[in-house]
């Protein structure tokens, strides 16, 4: 191998604005963001420019940034693993790579809404950031047992009333009038709204 191999094999992967796209995971100061928006806007005069969104992949925050025809940002070091959630233990959720079988720890914090849905044995999609867990996408739909929620009214079959229920994950889900105790129901993890009431 030559040099300018060995040198190629380490160099940064960058994208330059004409790579710049809705979905792109990038670094800025060393920090993973995800790209969500990019607008190109043509000025009378002089370059185009790139009005993007970037949303902070650990802290959730976003940032507006503009940058000029020809600018480039290094890509973020961040890749999704199968891993199955193994158990919760206070705030910290353990979860096992579904291939090396290494252990990740996140907590509540770091999980957002997605704590809501885990059970035991679930396969998700790990974040991870210079091999770091920074978050999890859970599949796109759960089935939930409902642990508790106000009995329905007899004959009340209308689907627009609605009411909480407590799930086995601890979470609590709107669902309509009609769902009892030990039901399962179906929830879109994308929204958090009940789906479907599924049979046994």
């Amino acid at each position: 191998m030559c040099e300018s191999d060995l040198h190629r094999t380490v160099s940064v992967v960058t994208y330059n604005t004409s790579e710049f796209r809705k979905g792109l995971k990038v670094q800025i100061d060393g920090e993973p963001y995800l790209m969500i928006e990019c607008n190109f806007v043509k000025p009378g005069k002089g370059q185009g420019l790139y009005k993007c969104k970037l949303r902070h992949l650990i802290r959730n925050i976003v940032i507006d940034r503009t940058y000029r025809s020809g600018d480039t940002l290094e890509a973020a070091d961040v890749e999704e693993v199968d891993a199955q959630f193994l158990y919760r233990q206070g705030d910290q959720f353990i979860f096992m790579n579904a291939e090396t079988y290494e252990q990740y720890e996140l907590s509540a914090d770091v999980l957002d809404e997605n704590w809501k849905y885990l059970k035991e044995g679930m396969l998700c999609q790990v974040l991870l950031f210079n091999n770091m867990p920074i978050g999890i996408t859970p599949p796109n739909h759960v089935v939930l047992r409902v642990e508790y929620c106000e009995p329905s009214a007899r004959g009340n079959t209308a689907t627009n009333v609605t009411k909480p229920c407590k799930v086995e994950t601890g979470a609590e889900f709107m669902v309509p009038a009609f769902i009892e105790i030990g039901d399962l129901i179906k929830i879109d993890t994308r929204s958090g709204e009940y789906v479907e009431r599924v049979k046994e």
